[in-house]
């Protein structure tokens, strides 16, 4: 009589990474069933965008263990998703993304938990990215990255040595594609280098002259960036273009289309339209799925500690043959998102006015006509002259009322600074705290401490 094999456990590969130790696990990694369970029952893992690559990595990390898990995208499906992004359908156009993706991944996966949020990122509380253990980023957009890398970066703190409060690190691993390249990265604040920190890696985007595209167009490209960056101005004036906005796609889309017959270039299309004005390159599914897989395993890696994790750049190209290959970048230490910045200690009472002396005087700073930013509010500007009226009611109140009474937070001061024995424009990030103070302190006498450990960008 033969004797059938017992029934395999739906999670048999998954456990051969955290059930047994191994040569390349990390310092912290602990095997047994106790870290399955607490990944599935306590990691919360967030996937910005459920396009292309969102999709692959919403699928990848549900059948990687990871049983509560959010999407957010703004974009609704359109036809031309269909052919690469494979968790929607037909009757699914005109539905958002992140709400079908979450469902359909739900209807697969058993016992996973998706929740969709169909919004902007920009329109969600900071806390709501403070909630989760890691985020995992399948975006298409530059602008995008720099803000949740500036979210994740935010909420980093440094001790007086400079040194990264572990607490206060919030991972990132982002992948990209183009065609048939992509990228898989990990992005621990404070300790690898921040999206900001290698922005050279990108390049720019092509710009036509405005001379080819009014006068002597030659390709549908040169039509359809006429309509968007010509014609919509003479016909709106002062609105603006939005192109998440389906009516403004369609609206330069017939535009383009005229031109183009004007001057007999063919090749305009709706799906073309979208692709020059919002500077997308084609995507191919293989590219996602390869990407995505890689994302998915740094994401189990650096919540289980089941391996080291990539350090820190991986880099694909199948358009001739397969090459990957993984590059460590360094952090630039004086990152103005992810660096520890220079370290301040002021009493509450210290005016803004007496700050700006203060970075003036200060030898390790020597900034002159600096001015202050505090997040998105300046509080005082040197030029133009109008701003600077504007703001030169708060040079008399006290810096720690204007930036909102909290005991400590960052600054920026962009100013001149002696450098090389030049002056030269510098923008330089400070932390500042505040010191609690009975009675009323003494201007003269509060402190002004830059960490001699770190040396300065000035």
């Amino acid at each position: 009589m033969v004797l059938m094999d017992a029934p395999q456990s739906k999670s048999r590969d998954l456990d051969k990474l955290l059930l047994r130790s191994g040569n390349l696990v990390g310092p912290g990694f602990f095997p047994g069933t106790d870290l399955r369970d607490d990944i599935r029952e306590y990691v919360r893992v967030l996937v910005v965008g459920a396009g292309g690559l969102g999709c692959e990595l919403l699928k990848d990390l549900a059948l990687s263990g990871f049983r509560n898990l959010d999407v957010i995208d703004m974009d609704r499906i359109e036809v031309t998703n269909l052919n690469r992004q494979f968790l929607f359908r037909l009757e699914d156009v005109g539905k958002p993304k992140a709400e079908v993706a979450a469902k359909r991944v739900m209807e697969r996966v058993s016992g996973v938990e998706i929740k969709p949020h169909f919004s902007r990122i920009e329109d969600k509380e900071l806390d709501f990215y403070n909630d989760f253990n890691i985020i995992a980023l399948g975006l298409d957009s530059i602008e995008a990255r720099r803000y949740i890398n500036g979210v994740a970066c935010g909420f980093l703190e440094y001790d007086e040595d400079d040194n990264p409060r572990s607490e206060t690190i919030k991972p990132m691993v982002d992948g990209g594609t183009e065609g048939f390249k992509g990228h898989a990265r990990v992005i621990v604040p404070g300790v690898t280098p921040c999206f900001e920190c290698t922005i050279w890696l990108f390049p720019p985007q092509v710009k036509f002259p405005l001379c080819t595209l009014a006068e002597t167009p030659r390709n549908a490209a040169h039509c359809i960036e006429y309509a968007h960056l010509i014609k919509w101005h003479e016909v709106h004036g002062g609105k603006s273009f939005d192109p998440d906005e389906p009516e403004h796609m369609k609206w330069v889309y017939d535009e383009a289309i005229k031109r183009a017959e004007l001057f007999g270039i063919p090749g305009v299309t709706y799906s073309l339209t979208q692709g020059v004005v919002k500077n997308i390159i084609p995507a191919i599914a293989s590219t996602n799925a390869i990407i995505s897989a890689a994302c998915a395993l740094e994401t189990l890696k650096i919540v289980s500690g089941c391996s080291k994790t990539l350090a820190n750049y991986l880099t694909y190209n199948g358009g001739e043959g397969l090459h990957t290959k993984v590059t460590e970048f360094e952090s630039d230490k004086e990152c103005l998102v992810c660096g520890p910045g220079i370290l301040i200690e002021l009493d509450t009472s210290i005016t803004l006015q007496k700050f700006i002396d203060m970075l003036e005087e200060h030898p390790k700073l020597l900034l002159s006509k600096a001015s202050v930013k505090h997040g998105k509010d300046s509080l005082y500007m040197q030029a133009p002259p109008v701003l600077e009226e504007m703001h030169r009611p708060n040079l008399s109140k006290p810096l720690y009322d204007l930036m909102g009474r909290v005991e400590k937070d960052t600054v920026h001061v962009f100013g001149t600074a002696l450098k090389n024995e030049e002056k030269q424009s510098s923008l330089t990030k400070l932390r500042v705290v505040f010191k609690e103070v009975d009675g009323v302190a003494d201007m003269d006498t509060a402190t002004l401490r830059v960490n001699s450990k770190r040396k300065t960008p000035l």
